[in-house]
């Protein structure tokens, strides 16, 4: 039977709770491979495992509690070796790798802020700064809304603005962030957001970094910012160049 894999930690981490479940309906029993001074966190793969919810949040959970207790390096959701000969053959084979990334990781949590403009607040704010806007915006509202050209001249004048605003607010929010980040991530670019970062955070410095998030929403309320975590390092954990490639129907799979 093929096995999943949850995740790398140090052979030495604490043992993992009797009762605790992954993956699966019903959900597979989560167990431990070990190989020298590393461990897999395990359990049988199902049959045919799509990302529902339910799978990923036993993913996310199993990692949770396992990273509760040391450091984890989180796997994709759908990470699947052939067998757990394949797994141990892997952590014999980047063992380097895998202590060196423990090491780094070791104390540290991911958290993801994603900014999007407020649009309201945003065009006000645009309104406020920029003398040529509100100029061509009353003189459009003097001459009963402006002709055709008028209007497209305003709205292409908007964007524009928009757009710089966009690109401005999306280096101050990194650049208030950074300075309290071990290392940071940029997420692909994506027209719902005008920045999405993941940031490397010890976990002594998480209300630090979450204070100093507030501070920006106070700053710039024209922002809406979303934080999601503490997470497991997901962005940071960086397989190696040996990982292979491979996946199929969406998961990442681990081969020898």
């Amino acid at each position: 039977m093929s096995t999943y894999v949850y995740g790398i930690t140090a052979s030495s981490h604490p043992a993992l709770p009797e009762s605790m479940a992954g993956v699966g309906d019903p959900p597979r029993p989560v167990r431990v491979l070990r190989e020298g001074g590393l461990a897999a966190v395990v359990s049988d793969a199902p049959e045919g495992l799509r990302p529902k919810r339910k799978d990923l949040l036993a993913h996310q959970n199993v990692l949770s509690e396992v990273g509760a207790e040391g450091c984890i390096l989180p796997m994709r959701f759908g990470s699947v070796a052939p067998d757990d000969g394949t797994v141990t053959g892997v952590l014999a084979e980047r063992a380097d790798h895998y202590q060196e990334r423990l090491r780094t990781l070791d104390g540290k949590v991911e958290y993801n802020v994603k900014a999007t403009h407020d649009e309201e607040a945003v065009l006000h704010r645009v309104m406020s700064e920029n003398p040529e806007i509100r100029a061509l915006t009353e003189a459009n509202r003097q001459a009963g809304g402006g002709s055709y050209e008028q209007k497209l001249q305003l709205g292409e004048m908007v964007v524009a603005a928009v757009k710089a605003r966009e690109a401005e607010d999306s280096g101050e929010v990194q650049r208030a962030l950074e300075p309290l980040a071990d290392a940071i991530s940029v997420g692909p670019e994506s027209s719902g957001w005008l920045a999405n970062v993941s940031f490397l955070v010890g976990r002594d410095s998480a209300a630090e970094f979450l204070n100093a998030v507030e501070e920006i929403r106070k700053d710039r309320p024209h922002l809406d910012l979303r934080v999601n975590g503490p997470l497991p390092p997901y962005s940071f954990v960086d397989p190696g160049p040996a990982e292979p490639a491979g996946s199929a129907a969406g998961t990442d799979r681990v081969e020898g």
